[in-house]
């Protein structure tokens, strides 16, 4: 995670975006007023709405921490895929 102030980031804008489009990283820009926003590349954006979206119904969420609990007990089943 990298913080840059305003005036930072807009001298080096380029060089941000770069980092967080190549490196997944995350820039957070603070601001002279004590607000900011968080700078996350595409990917990383559709990948939480992905996982907000999974986790949103309760069941679905206790099925997910279900299967999650599974795996990590070794509670699981290999089946062959047929082609």
């Amino acid at each position: 995670m990298t913080v840059a102030n305003f005036s930072e980031f807009r001298s080096a804008l380029k060089e941000y975006l770069d980092n967080v489009e190549e490196n997944n990283e995350t820039v957070i820009v603070k601001r002279s007023t004590g607000k900011g926003s968080v700078i996350i590349s595409l990917s990383e954006y559709n990948s939480l709405m992905e996982t907000l979206h999974l986790i949103k119904s309760g069941k679905n969420a206790e099925r997910l921490l279900e299967s999650i609990k599974q795996i990590k007990s070794g509670d699981t089943v290999q089946k062959d895929l047929l082609e």
